[in-house]
């Protein structure tokens, strides 16, 4: 299958190298950042999970799973080997313990993920609580009703499939302040045409050369996922960042990147229907043909 998803990655990390403006952030770091960026990936010529570096789908699959399950709680993960929202997970105790005027007391990096792997670590209400139970007030009060944004678009899906609503949103104003990370990934929205169906992200932040890759995976995924349980074929992921960022301890890994050749995309099979796609296994998320280069290390950047 021809790969035109590492070139379209590829060309965005050009464009940032040889046009983004420096700009600080709140990890300290610095970026060369990008305003406004599109990439279209057409599903039925392959699943874009990049060649150019070796990705994690595993890790990938598990953290979307997490997500479509509603959990928040770290140790969800930790169970099952995913390690990528533990320094958010970290930083987020930090500031807990310093706004309580716990500072004297913090337990380590160590002890934290030990810590969580036994009781348990709260995220507050990200993604999955928003997708799956966004807390709904009916004049005023909490009355216990809560909307399940997935099961929603799923029968919209299905049963008015020429809606132009069927959006899911992370972006819940009145509960960023209690999340460990405010959404990056902050709305989607499918659409059904010929038999196909389709799924726009937008996304406000995304750090280029860790972040991105993943994030492209995880939705081309989920859009797979809802084509099945629809009863759909997959069309296009079309990918739109708002703030699209290389760090700069990053910049020598993305030349590194670079000057690779991308190799053909893998495929990916999924032949059970469920009703939900939280009910999906890692058993039932078939890559075949998955042959990149190898990985390229850098350094996540919290803030810590």
């Amino acid at each position: 299958m021809k790969n035109n998803a590492d070139k379209q990655y590829l060309a965005l990390c050009e464009h940032i190298l040889e046009n983004g403006v420096e700009k600080e952030d709140r990890t300290g770091t610095g970026t060369l950042s990008t305003f406004g960026y599109q990439m279209r990936f057409d599903l039925s010529e392959g699943f874009p999970l990049l060649t150019t570096k070796r990705l994690p789908f595993r890790v990938i699959a598990e953290e979307l799973r997490w997500f479509l399950s509603g959990s928040t709680n770290l140790k969800d993960l930790l169970d099952v080997n995913v390690n990528i929202w533990n320094a958010d997970a970290y930083r987020d105790y930090l500031n807990w313990c310093d706004k309580i005027g716990l500072s004297s007391k913090k337990l380590t990096y160590e002890d934290f993920i030990e810590q969580s792997k036994e009781y348990g670590y709260y995220l507050g209400p990200i993604y999955g609580r928003q997708w799956r139970s966004w807390m709904v007030d009916v004049d005023g009060y909490d009355k216990g009703i809560y909307a399940d944004q997935i099961a929603d678009v799923i029968e919209g899906i299905k049963y008015n499939p020429d809606s132009r609503r069927h959006v899911v949103s992370a972006w819940n104003v009145e509960d960023l302040d209690r999340m460990a990370l405010p959404p990056c990934h902050v709305l989607f929205q499918f659409y059904v045409a010929n038999g196909k169906l389709s799924c726009q992200l937008y996304q406000r932040s995304a750090d280029v050369f860790l972040g991105l890759p993943f994030n492209i995976a995880s939705y081309a995924l989920l859009t797979h996922m809802i084509a099945k349980i629809c009863g759909l074929e997959v069309g296009e992921f079309i990918h739109t960042i708002g703030d699209a960022h290389i760090y700069k301890n990053h910049i020598e890994q993305v030349r590194e990147q670079l000057t690779r050749e991308p190799r053909t995309l893998p495929s990916l099979n999924i032949e059970k229907v469920v009703d939900d796609p939280a009910e999906y296994t890692m058993e039932d998320l078939k890559l075949i043909g998955y042959n990149p280069h190898e990985k390229i290390v850098g350094e996540v950047s919290v803030g810590l």
